[in-house]
């Protein structure tokens, strides 16, 4: 079973095999993330990185820990699990934008143009 690592406050030049290798002197890598902006190609200043064991995921955290790469001191942690917050965009039938939701102000039930403002 591998282990997820998040990795903070990484510098942009952080590359996924450049991450990958400062974790794997510590044990096998699963594999290594560094999250990217889909509209700028930049890193986002964090990562993922999935080692083999939690013995050598925990002394990778002990290790890494508050080490400083390139004038940054990293936060290496466990990941947490993700929260499930209905998608992306804040759309879900919880808390979205509704059709109902509203009874003063609507669109009709569909279609162009229809309805009252």
């Amino acid at each position: 079973m591998s282990i997820k690592i998040y990795v903070g406050n990484l510098p942009y030049s952080v590359t996924d095999s450049s991450l990958e290798s400062n974790f794997a002197e510590f044990g096998a890598v699963s594999s290594a993330k560094v999250m990217m902006d889909r509209e700028t190609g930049r890193s986002k200043g964090f990562g993922f990185v999935e080692m083999a064991t939690a013995e050598v995921a925990q002394a990778a955290i002990t290790a890494l820990h508050g080490v400083s790469v390139d004038g940054r001191s990293i936060v290496v942690n466990l990941a947490r699990p993700r929260e499930a917050t209905g998608g992306a965009g804040g759309n879900s039938s919880t808390n979205g934008y509704r059709a109902s939701g509203r009874s003063d102000v609507g669109y009709g039930t569909g279609g162009y143009g229809g309805g009252r403002y």
